[in-house]
């Protein structure tokens, strides 16, 4: 059934997609489409596929706490805009609302394009902004990503710090510096401005502190029930290898619970936030250790260990097949659970899985990003005969 869209820029802004559909119809039509990838006669495959999240008013809004927008020109080359790509291309569609996104997030970016603006910044100087708020709006740390520090943002950062307006100031800020061209948001110097370092969202009763430039869920409800559905997946394992970990969403549950974990993953920030909330739960030593390394390079080691499960969350592109390798035919867990946040690259992988002697017993999905066509996947995985 087509509604009317919340967002007035929904149509041109390429942020959502389906937005103009009521929310039940979105959800069918997500799992039509993962059904579509899927092998047929697939065991463990259950109707309906998506895990029921606590949608407020049935209908998703202001979810996302992680807030992101990139500058650019505007009209003619004239003056400052902020927003999103425009979908499938890389223009820039200016937006004055995002209905998606945190409120207290919102309220901080646009402050500071206004600031920024004002005072006649170079756009040039500037790529992104994003803003990590708590799933509350409580606390709210932002990072103005720019090509180089330049004397110019000091006024505009002073004005936004200084605000007065109820919601505009952020609790910590910094500058990321990144001036390499290319799809990545966030470059390697970060620079602290004011205030503190992280936020402190709460997920499955554990404290978790995120910094805006490490991954972590953006969307903290969507996240409890990702949570809860992977760690029911590894069962009574005793000792487990989460791959891909970022800052411990799958790890420090099951460590908390005693369970032994080695967990990897390539990004150092994450690594230092997981490293931290271990002691900010006070989990025991020696029942979590977090390796930063690319996954591939970890597993060198730990394929020649014994691990009762195995967790895997890789980025949209999947798993290199080396690590499917070292993971379904070296290591041979008698349990796996499988997260994917791309259909096209489950749909290549599982086969490879299957083949290598495991069954799938179940398979549910959870709607991360709602109005949009993704999909997160959970896939519940044994091996045949154990």
């Amino acid at each position: 059934m087509k509604i009317s869209a919340i967002c007035r820029h929904f149509g041109v802004c390429g942020g959502c997609s389906i937005q103009n559909l009521s929310y039940a119809e979105q959800l069918a039509s997500k799992e039509a489409a993962l059904l579509e990838r899927l092998p047929p006669n697939l065991p463990g495959v259950r109707r309906p596929l998506f895990v029921p999240i606590d949608v407020d008013a049935g209908f998703p809004r202001a979810f996302r706490q992680k807030v992101a927008f990139v500058f650019g020109s505007g009209p003619r080359g004239r003056g400052l805009v902020m927003g999103h790509y425009e979908r499938g291309s890389r223009r820039i569609v200016p937006v004055e609302e995002c209905p998606v996104h945190s409120d207290r997030g919102n309220r901080i970016a646009f402050a500071l394009r206004d600031h920024l603006a004002r005072a006649g910044v170079n756009v040039s100087i500037l790529r992104h902004v994003i803003i990590r708020t708590t799933l509350d709006d409580r606390e709210a740390v932002a990072m103005l990503v720019v090509t180089h520090n330049d004397k110019s943002l000091r006024r505009p950062v002073r004005a936004l710090l200084e605000s007065s307006r109820e919601g505009e100031r952020p609790d910590g800020f910094y500058i990321n510096i990144n001036d390499k061209p290319g799809p990545f948001m966030i470059g390697s110097e970060t620079i602290r401005i004011h205030g503190r370092g992280h936020v402190r969202e709460t997920v499955g009763g554990l404290s978790y502190l995120v910094s805006p430039e490490a991954f972590f869920q953006t969307n903290v409800r969507a996240a409890s029930v990702l949570q809860r559905c992977v760690v029911d997946g590894i069962g009574d394992a005793k000792r487990v290898l989460d791959l891909y970990c970022g800052s411990g969403l799958f790890s420090l549950p099951l460590a908390a619970a005693g369970t032994r974990v080695i967990a990897i993953d390539d990004n150092r920030q994450a690594i230092r936030d997981a490293e931290a909330n271990v002691r900010l739960n006070r989990i025991p030593a020696g029942r979590v250790r977090f390796i930063a390394s690319r996954v591939e390079g970890g597993l060198a080691k730990m394929s020649r260990e014994a691990w009762d499960a195995v967790i895997l969350d890789p980025p949209r592109q999947g798993c290199p097949k080396p690590v499917l390798s070292a993971v379904f035919e070296d290591i041979a867990p008698a349990r796996a659970v499988y997260v994917s946040c791309n259909p096209d690259m489950l749909a290549a992988e599982l086969p490879i899985i299957l083949k290598a002697g495991y069954r799938t017993e179940r398979i549910e999905a959870v709607d991360m990003f709602p109005h949009t066509d993704h999909i997160e996947t959970i896939v519940h995985l044994a091996k045949m005969g154990s």
